[in-house]
């Protein structure tokens, strides 16, 4: 089996959770392979290989980013004194194609293939989610979303994510396969 987790990370936080799905997947399938790549190294000939796609990305606004998310994103990082290195992080991802950009070249694929959905999100009602715009991205592309997209909790904006996601994330990767 072949496994590939896509994501878009602006502070690091999504990136520990894809990292930790990956782990999750490796730890149940152990002769898996799986990779984890931002949406800027993942390109359609990657994805072609793929038996099992799992893409996530931070929420924005209420769902997936955006360029204008991204950018407000840079721009409020970079008003924080002491937070160089998020700062820097946050506006090299804003520089890339983000996962609606990636979405548009993403290829169509044959029934049979799977994918899940994630995001990292804050908690409430009103927060919102990425995950479910990302799936239906995927089912568009004829990807068969095998589970409910899945959202897991950063405290604040940029992080940190809460006590106990990375766990959470290493189970849920594991459920995928």
């Amino acid at each position: 089996m072949q496994a590939l987790i896509v994501y878009e990370s602006m502070y690091g936080n999504t990136h520990e959770i894809a990292e930790a799905i990956a782990e999750g997947i490796h730890e149940a399938h152990p002769d898996a392979s799986v990779q984890c790549l931002t949406a800027v190294e993942a390109d359609a000939d990657r994805t072609r290989t793929a038996d099992l796609l799992v893409v996530g990305g931070p929420t924005h606004m209420r769902g997936m980013s955006s360029g204008m998310s991204r950018r407000m994103a840079v721009s409020a990082e970079a008003r924080k004194e002491g937070h160089e290195e998020q700062a820097q992080e946050a506006a090299d991802t804003a520089e890339g194609p983000g996962l609606r950009r990636w979405f548009h070249d993403l290829p169509d694929t044959e029934p049979g293939t799977y994918a899940a959905a994630f995001d990292t999100r804050l908690e409430g009602r009103l927060a919102g989610g990425a995950a479910e715009g990302i799936a239906q991205r995927l089912s568009h592309h004829h990807y068969d979303v095998t589970v409910e997209p899945e959202g897991f909790i950063v405290e604040d904006a940029d992080g940190p994510l809460r006590a106990g996601e990375i766990e959470r994330a290493k189970a849920w990767g594991s459920a995928l396969v």
